[in-house]
């Protein structure tokens, strides 16, 4: 019979498991490094998800991951779940290859009720190609303003379904940064043509995408890989299947990648984390209850809209939101919530500053409500 003391010590193990598997506690090498140890990065928030990347990379600012994008060894586009993420490059046309006949008919009522048929689709398709070939770069106003030169309305939400549909079926992705929160758009194939070490057939592609989201964000078990895809429960098991012995069994339906990161002591410096919201540690699982409570989870994504606040994680615990004030003379400052369990807000100095250091901003006063 399990005690209380024997399960706490089980948690305590898992969410060191997972904070080693996300590179939380020892780092990763570069933004490429980040993206390729967690596959997938949801990046609807750009300067999000810089952090996301960021918090990962010891020594790195904003400009280290826009580099990363601009030297194409990070890609942005639409995946899975219908959601901007930075991808690994060589897994973006794989994984789309698995997703999109999903994607699109899920979207198919939406671009009904827009007005996008075939015909629409095959215009915008041909003047997207147009403007973009031969290396050239498009904002998402001036894709839109030549929609509408070339008689393709793009009223509502009618230019971005476009833009979607196109980045679902390869044509487009994210391109040259363009400012803090926006990038510009580029032709998939002259941006980062595919190259011969891609998988092609689906079992392969399923293994190696189940294999990498436990090596990055295991221990996990087969429902969270199919919520944090999007793929059937079906299909997620046959990914398992597939991985063969490169996916191995944690505790009870738990599994893990057989060559993912063992834990390693942590020190207090490393559990305390000022994370960005949307960070894979919270919402790359379809079971939270690991890091969150459920009345904790509520409060980080409040509303239940999809958006979710910036967290502070204290030894693999959600243990506060978090938000900061415009800059103001070089300067910003934050405001915590803290939760019932969040230790002393002090603890989490040397992780502001690390937050500060990267957006090259001075770090003022950090003031607390709640608990």
């Amino acid at each position: 019979m399990t005690t209380d003391a024997a399960a706490d010590l089980d948690l305590l193990r898992l969410r060191s498991a997972r904070l080693a598997a996300q590179g939380l506690t020892g780092g990763l090498s570069s933004p490429s490094a980040a993206v390729g140890r967690l596959v997938c990065v949801q990046a609807q928030d750009l300067a999000a998800a810089k952090w996301v990347l960021g918090v990962r990379v010891p020594g790195s600012f904003e400009a280290t991951i826009d580099a990363a994008i601009d030297d194409r060894s990070v890609l942005r586009s639409w995946p899975m779940r219908g959601t901007l993420h930075f991808v690994d490059p060589g897994m973006l046309r794989p994984i789309l290859r698995l997703t999109a006949a999903r994607l699109m008919q899920r979207a198919a009522k939406n671009h009904g009720d827009e007005g996008i048929d075939d015909a629409v689709h095959a215009s915008a398709r041909a003047v997207a190609i147009r403007e973009l070939e031969g290396g050239r770069s498009a904002s998402r106003d001036e894709l839109q303003a030549a929609w509408a030169a070339a008689g393709i309305p793009i009223a509502g939400q009618r230019g971005y379904h476009l833009i979607w549909r196109l980045a679902v079926e390869g044509v487009l992705c994210g391109g040259p940064v363009e400012t803090r929160a926006r990038q510009r758009f580029v032709l998939l194939d002259e941006w980062s043509p595919a190259t011969s070490n891609e998988p092609v057939d689906a079992d392969e592609t399923l293994a190696k995408l189940v294999t990498g989201y436990l090596r990055g964000h295991g221990p996990a078990t087969v429902r969270d890989f199919a919520w944090w895809t999007g793929l059937t429960l079906t299909q997620s098991r046959r990914a398992v299947e597939a991985a063969g012995v490169d996916v191995v069994a944690w505790s009870g339906d738990l599994l893990v990648a057989a060559d993912a990161e063992p834990p390693t002591p942590l020190t207090e410096a490393a559990t305390r984390h000022v994370l960005a919201p949307f960070d894979e540690f919270f919402l790359g699982y379809g079971d939270r209850s690991v890091s969150c409570s459920a009345d904790d989870a509520a409060r980080v994504v409040p509303g239940k809209n999809g958006l979710f606040l910036p967290i502070l994680v204290a030894d693999g615990e959600v243990v506060g939101t978090w938000r900061r004030s415009p800059e103001r003379r070089g300067v910003t400052t934050v405001e915590v919530t803290r939760f019932e369990r969040a230790p002393n807000l002090e603890e989490f100095g040397p992780a502001f500053a690390r937050w500060a250091e990267f957006w090259s901003t001075g770090l003022g006063e950090v003031t607390t409500v709640g608990a």
